[in-house]
């Protein structure tokens, strides 16, 4: 739930993915925000902490701001590039078959391709609404980088949340923020179990 809230999602949008009532959703929010000591669900959102069980707390994974002599904040490779479709089945097999990318997995609206060591994410919008690709750039540590970047003046959407986790354990962590031009940008970074 915590992560679900932290990635921007409604009550309604976490009761509907979850297939669990609406008043669920929302006393395990309250119950979240409670436990954590914090006043609201705004802050709840911006709740840097990390879960006990994440492969992002390993020993030595994460570190503050850079210190003098630590290697310098470095940005890419691009690790991923998101697309929206109208048909996700259709784009599935235009983008496998015709185009020959491997298919990586795919969840409901959403299917992942690789280009060549960069994830493709395509996600359906059948309205036809088709807003701009966010371009993902990989990180070693999402939260040096977050907190980096922040000192630099980069406003984030919310703090480092966990989007999946893989089969394997494998974590793939987030953050989001905009050019100047307000076009959209996240920071990834992958945690694997120890």
């Amino acid at each position: 739930m915590v992560q679900a809230v932290r990635h921007g999602l409604t009550n309604a949008q976490i009761a509907e993915r979850r297939r669990i009532s609406l008043d669920a959703v929302k006393f395990h929010v309250a119950n979240a925000i409670a436990k954590l000591g914090l006043r609201d669900r705004r802050e709840l959102k911006r709740w840097q902490g990390v879960p006990k069980d994440s492969a992002l707390k390993r020993p030595n994974r994460t570190k503050e701001i850079r210190v003098p002599g630590q290697k310098p904040l470095q940005l890419g490779p691009i690790g991923q590039i998101s697309r929206t479709v109208k048909d996700i089945k259709q784009a599935e097999r235009w983008y496998g078959r015709v185009l020959g990318l491997p298919h990586l997995y795919t969840f409901g609206t959403l299917a992942f391709f690789d280009c060549g060591g960069t994830r493709l994410f395509l996600s359906e919008q059948p309205d036809g609404a088709s807003p701009e690709s966010i371009l993902y750039l990989r990180v070693d540590d999402i939260q040096s980088a977050h907190a980096e970047l922040s000192s630099r003046g980069v406003a984030f959407k919310a703090v480092p949340h966990m989007i999946h986790r893989h089969a394997d354990g494998t974590e793939e962590w987030m953050a989001f923020f905009e050019d100047p031009d307000g076009r959209p940008l996240a920071i990834m970074s992958q945690a694997k179990p120890a």
